[in-house]
């Protein structure tokens, strides 16, 4: 079973917050999930080949051809934050911590 302590963990790499009343079922579901994938590991798949994709559909492309773009000022009129003719971003990803 999985500890509060190592769930509240994963939230925090997920960059998850949760309420203190809330993280007792969080916990419990990312355990039932953890116990449904450790069931899977159980079964035998010996002599089954390995699949990718279920479904046997074939890509059809459109031609490549060049086509005018939005006007970029147009694009950028209702970003909130910009910088150097880009869009700025707060950070989603950092050093995990403890991981």
């Amino acid at each position: 079973m999985i500890s509060e302590k190592q769930a509240k963990h994963v939230a925090h790499l997920a960059k998850l917050e949760f309420p203190d009343d809330k993280i007792t079922d969080f916990t419990n579901t990312l355990g039932r999930i953890i116990d449904m994938f450790e069931e899977l590991d159980e079964v035998d798949t010996t002599g089954v080949p390995f699949t990718s994709n279920v479904v046997n559909d074939i890509n059809i492309l459109r031609e490549d051809t060049a086509q005018k773009g939005t006007d970029r000022q147009l694009l950028m009129k209702n970003v909130p934050v910009k910088e150097n003719g880009f869009i700025k971003l707060p950070a989603v990803l950092d050093d995990g911590g403890d991981a």
